[in-house]
């Protein structure tokens, strides 16, 4: 019973800190998108976090998402160089092919 009482002692202090996390200065930090990714996102330093999301408005306004499986994501003529020219990505494929074409400043 002690320990039940620990334990709420110490999720009630994590919550009085509360407050938003701050975000990683590296995570934040612009990257220079190569010209396969520039393509799509634009030829400026973006974090990494605008560039997954600029990926992800051309994908869904394209209508690359696969319908029977919304996890895979098929390459176009501009996502085929960004893909290593795979036909089909899993997303999480996708975050680790698109890190090869970051580069930091």
């Amino acid at each position: 019973m002690a320990k039940k009482k620990a334990k709420k002692a110490t999720k009630k202090k994590a919550a009085k800190k509360g407050g938003k996390r701050k975000p990683n200065a590296k995570f934040m930090a612009p990257l220079q998108p190569s010209a396969a990714l520039s393509v799509i996102v634009g030829s400026k330093p973006l974090p990494r976090t605008q560039v997954v999301k600029k990926l992800w408005a051309y994908i869904k306004k394209a209508k690359l998402q696969d319908p029977k499986n919304r996890r895979n994501v098929r390459a176009d003529a501009k996502l085929g160089p960004v893909f290593g020219g795979k036909k089909v990505v899993s997303m999480f494929e996708m975050t680790k092919l698109v890190s090869k074409h970051l580069k930091s400043k």
